[in-house]
């Protein structure tokens, strides 16, 4: 009866662990066109795809999008959500959520761009902003959740960007 009693207790406690596991262990999310992937990404920054500059800051708009999908779209002309971008690097990068009662993570895995070394977290009225020191492109999983929803409050999705050298 005491080994049963112990069975079903560490059941209880171990299920959340597990879940959890499951939850964050599965395949990172990879973007549509996978620019990191190619050989010399150096080459894709053009004056039309870099945002901010030494005086000025990148800003990038955290978004939850329809269905489970969220998005990262910087300020540059004709910016696309969750499409590559370029930021020189010393340039400061400012992720902002315009969209009202809205939270963000943005997880750069073992390999950040920044001296931070863990996720980003912000919201509606939490900018981060961050400097880009390390030259090389960057995959990240950007999430964001909209509080008040009942169904599907939180997306998820991969975007990249590249630090180029100054």
């Amino acid at each position: 009866m005491k080994s049963q009693r112990f069975l079903v207790i560490g059941s209880i406690l171990l299920t959340p662990v597990l879940l959890t596991g499951l939850l964050l262990g599965g395949d990172k999310k990879k973007p549509k066109n996978d620019l990191c992937a190619g050989g010399n990404t150096q080459s894709f920054c053009t004056a039309a795809n870099t945002c901010g500059s030494a005086t000025s800051p990148c800003v990038v708009d955290i978004r939850r999008s329809d269905g489970e999908s969220a998005s990262a779209t910087p300020e540059i002309p004709d910016g696309k959500p969750n499409e590559a971008f370029c930021v020189k690097a010393g340039t400061t990068i400012r992720f902002v959520s315009k969209s009202k009662n809205t939270g963000f993570v943005l997880d750069f895995g073992t390999s950040s761009p920044f001296d931070t070394g863990t996720a980003i977290m912000g919201g509606a009225d939490r900018p981060v902003s961050v400097v880009a020191k390390k030259v090389g492109c960057y995959t990240y999983s950007v999430g964001a959740c909209t509080a008040g929803t009942m169904y599907g409050m939180c997306g998820e999705d991969a975007a990249q960007f590249v630090v180029s050298a100054k």
